[in-house]
């Protein structure tokens, strides 16, 4: 994903720091709108019961340390960062990326991120599905990795709250233009104090109500107060403005069963 770093002469002129030509296709929270905003396009993908995942790009053409070249990017994995669950084995990582096993993260405020959820001792994790009787409680279990390190920007960046969001699948939209799930929502907003600490990670438990109906649950965070993602604008500092996101989980009404992990 193309940002502009606030070191840049002529980020002024040349736009915000999403680096699109294309007004209105700026990124928000440094991840492309089409993922960030809530209920937005990503969501109304999952509410038809798509399997769609998210990955961070690196659209890296001109080091923005080559000023004389009008460079405006960072090199691949120097700002946004890909996280796959898999063994150290290339045909792992191929499949980790094809079930969504995937976590995706700015300025390393991260290094890890494990969503899993439960119900009468069946789990599932990102990138999965689990079916449960209609009305069973589920539980949802989040751990995160918080490193105490410098990122590429010089910075220590601090978690300052982790969201939990849910959605309805509904099935294909009647409307093929709407790119909105209006189901989507933010279950919980979760502050530090309301986290466990758990050896290097943390770790936080959200109940969620009885479940009725098929859905699916993911989760972001970030190291700011902004309750949405905000548009980048120009000058912006992008290390001061992190997010990550993880892939969801689905949860099924039906027949109890084990996680289905096609």
């Amino acid at each position: 994903m193309r940002k502009r770093p606030v070191s840049e002469a002529a980020d002024a002129e040349a736009g915000a720091r999403g680096g699109y030509g294309n007004p209105g296709a700026h990124t928000l929270g440094g991840f492309d709108q089409m993922a960030a905003v809530l209920g937005g396009f990503w969501d109304s993908l999952l509410g038809e019961g798509r399997r769609f995942w998210i990955v961070a790009v690196s659209d890296s053409h001109v080091h923005f340390d080559e000023p004389t070249r009008a460079g405006s990017d960072f090199w691949p994995g120097e700002f946004q960062k890909t996280y796959v669950r898999a063994t150290r084995s290339y045909d792992d990582v191929l499949e980790g990326l094809r079930r969504g096993r995937i976590f995706a993260v700015a300025g390393d405020l991260i290094t890890s991120l494990d969503v899993e959820v439960s119900s009468a001792g069946r789990r599932a994790s990102v990138g999965d599905t689990l079916t449960v009787p209609a009305g069973a409680p589920v539980a949802v279990t989040i751990r995160f990795r918080d490193p105490d390190t410098l990122n590429h920007g010089g910075q220590n960046p601090k978690v300052a709250r982790v969201d939990l969001i849910a959605g309805d699948v509904t099935g294909v939209l009647s409307d093929r233009q709407a790119f909105r799930n209006p189901t989507t929502r933010v279950v919980a907003r979760v502050p530090p104090e309301r986290w466990m600490r758990r050896c290097a990670d943390y770790e936080i438990e959200v109940p969620l109500p009885p479940v009725t109906r098929d859905m699916y649950v993911r989760v972001r965070g970030t190291n700011t107060a902004d309750l949405e993602p905000q548009m980048d604008v120009p000058g912006e500092n992008p290390w001061n403005d992190l997010w990550f996101y993880s892939n969801p989980i689905f949860i099924t009404v039906g027949a109890a069963s084990t996680p289905d992990r096609r």
